[in-house]
């Protein structure tokens, strides 16, 4: 059994409950090591074999996962965040499907979850923002067209940015020119949940010089829209005394 693992966004005690009993029970762990919080690794047991997935190829992440198969050791795949997002688990699952290897996938706290919390942040404000979209700019790698940060932006909703730090300034381009004014409320966290956390307030036309001026180069999400400024929402129906619910009756 491979068990796939969501290490959560950065502190070591937010991984889940689940996920740490995995960590300590394991033979072998295979740690995306470019971003999970290596003191992480202190849940695994005495003897247990670890492999920094930064320095290794898919091909060669697998060769160990069909290894440690063959001899009946227990393998958890740790990635940073939960996997789901960014995490290139299906290629990886792909490849034990074909081999008739079992693996589950147990969740974890995304860093648009930490980041949020960092800011104390609510995403979706009645009357604000109802939706939240989850993206990031081309660069080395293609983003479909119709999935563009300029395509998104039109709606205006509150958008979180991965992977997109180093190319600050035509992302600030491409929001603008799809449809967010350039005084819209934007936010930079660094390494949400770390030690060395920083979260930075500033428009969507600022965020490239805010990010210069603090030292922000990568290991960061951007958030943008009416919603980071956290002002001039509506109140929640849900805990209006005049809103009847399955649980509640609505009281004069």
């Amino acid at each position: 059994m491979i068990r796939f693992v969501g290490a959560g966004c950065g502190a070591a005690d937010l991984i889940t409950v689940r996920g740490q009993r995995l960590l300590q029970e394991a033979d072998v762990i295979i740690y995306a090591g470019s971003l999970v919080n290596p003191a992480l690794l202190t849940y695994a047991k005495a003897g247990a074999k670890i492999y920094n997935s930064a320095e290794m190829t898919l091909e060669e992440v697998l060769s160990v996962m069909f290894e440690a198969e063959e001899r009946g050791l227990s393998v958890v795949r740790l990635h940073t965040g939960d996997p789901c997002l960014y995490g290139a688990i299906r290629e990886q699952m792909d490849a034990l499907d074909k081999k008739g290897i079992a693996y589950d996938y147990t969740p974890g706290v995304s860093s648009f979850c930490g980041a949020a919390a960092a800011l104390n942040m609510e995403y979706t404000l009645p009357s604000v923002s109802q939706s939240v979209v989850i993206t990031r700019m081309a660069g080395r790698t293609p983003v479909p067209e119709r999935e563009s940060v300029r395509a998104f932006a039109k709606h205006k909703a509150t958008m979180v940015l991965f992977l997109s730090t180093g190319l600050l300034e035509k992302t600030q381009q491409e929001l603008i020119e799809g449809g967010y004014d350039p005084e819209t409320p934007a936010a930079i966290v660094y390494k949400a949940s770390w030690p060395d956390e920083k979260t930075v307030l500033c428009t969507v036309s600022s965020l490239a010089d805010c990010a210069k001026q603090n030292g922000i180069r990568k290991t960061a999400l951007i958030i943008v829209g009416d919603a980071v400024r956290q002002s001039g929402y509506a109140r929640s129906e849900l805990y209006n005394p005049a809103f009847a619910t399955e649980f509640r009756p609505a009281k004069e």
